[in-house]
């Protein structure tokens, strides 16, 4: 092979190494951008919730309605369509592992709060192949829309649940939509992302502010003198499955 050829070639291959590189260094920075914290931001190492239910009965409906407005969740009937941030299940879907033969009949079928678990060893994020769905410098499990092919590995890895695919359009299926939120498109995979876009902004998540009672804790694990960090020091809360070694960072006061 000849010099020139040589340098044709090398040439050839930075030039389509940046052709394949720029759209996603452009998506990654129009993210950035857009959630980037305000002067007001509500900052933490690792944030976590507590999902007190004795205070929240009440309040679950009203939390669920907050969540799906504000980050355009598509209200589909279809069980097998539908798409959704947080949600209610019963105790021995959800607490499989606390669950036994003689289960106080009461606790067995009441309904709990269910939603993504924000894991600190999160499985979601080690099999996609397209890095979608990462990490941020908080813990929150985040989603990149633009990044999402939809093979749904993150959903078979997921032991709680907690993702949703868009099987078609989900514009037609939000009553109100809420401009200061991205729609999805069909073939993309959403979840809660623990309102980081409002957290940025100085706000916190939608279902904590629906919350009137106290029903859900929020705050930074890593701060022994958070909100979240006292109700764990006083308080006898579960997790969802902790034996699977994901670590999740929503607790239960049942």
């Amino acid at each position: 092979m000849d010099i020139n050829r040589r340098k044709f070639l090398k040439a050839g291959g930075v030039l389509a190494l940046g052709l394949s590189i720029a759209p996603a260094k452009s998506v990654l920075a129009g993210v950035k951008g857009k959630y980037a914290p305000g002067p007001n931001a509500l900052t933490a190492k690792n944030w976590a919730m507590v999902v007190d239910m004795n205070k929240l009965e009440k309040d679950v409906e009203a939390c669920t309605m907050a969540c799906h407005k504000e980050h355009n969740v598509p209200n589909i009937d279809n069980k097998k369509e539908e798409v959704k941030w947080i949600w209610t299940d019963k105790y021995g879907h959800l607490f499989h592992d606390n669950k036994h033969d003689f289960m106080n009949k009461e606790m067995e079928h009441r309904h709990f709060l269910a939603l993504c678990n924000q894991c600190e060893n999160p499985v979601c994020v080690r099999v996609c192949p397209t890095k979608a769905t990462f990490k941020n410098k908080e813990g929150i499990i985040m989603m990149d829309y633009h990044r999402c092919i939809g093979c749904r590995y993150c959903m078979a890895g997921c032991p709680y649940g907690a993702r949703s695919f868009n099987f078609k359009d989900p514009r037609p299926y939000i009553e109100e939509i809420n401009p200061n939120y991205p729609t999805r498109t069909k073939g993309v995979v959403e979840k809660c992302n623990f309102c980081s876009e409002r957290l940025a902004k100085g706000l916190l998540p939608a279902c904590v502010e629906a919350s009137t009672n106290g029903g859900l804790v929020f705050g930074d694990l890593d701060d022994p003198n958070s909100e979240v960090r006292k109700v764990l020091d006083t308080q006898f809360t579960v997790q969802r499955k902790p034996s699977l070694g994901t670590k999740p960072k929503v607790f239960y006061i049942l």
